[in-house]
């Protein structure tokens, strides 16, 4: 499975967003139903776990459709708490910067 984190703007003062990106190749529309059906299933159950001040991308593939949901579910927790040592590394970095200079 493919995941993707990006940083909100400061604008932005929503809580952790989750998107699930689940294409017309993965199979027809009830499978892909299914799979976003398991995938939300598995993210509400921790949504404690989401990275803050992020959105992240979910790009699920076809074994999500028969893999075990206790499979499922534990891949979604290691993917989590990776999100979210990337969010903490990313914050340390851009904190890290002195204020007014430019990022190039």
């Amino acid at each position: 499975m493919s995941w993707f984190l990006a940083p909100q703007t400061e604008t932005q003062t929503s809580g952790p967003r989750v998107g699930l990106t689940v294409g017309k190749v993965i199979g027809k529309s009830h499978e892909r139903n299914r799979i976003k059906r398991r995938m939300r299933e598995a993210l509400r159950r921790h949504v404690d776990l989401l990275p803050q001040h992020s959105d992240l991308i979910f790009h699920p593939r076809r074994v999500v459709l028969d893999i075990e949901f206790t499979k499922l579910e534990a891949e979604i927790v290691r993917i989590l708490t990776q999100a979210n040592s990337e969010a903490a590394r990313a914050a340390r970095n851009n904190s890290a910067l002195p204020a007014g200079k430019p990022v190039s």
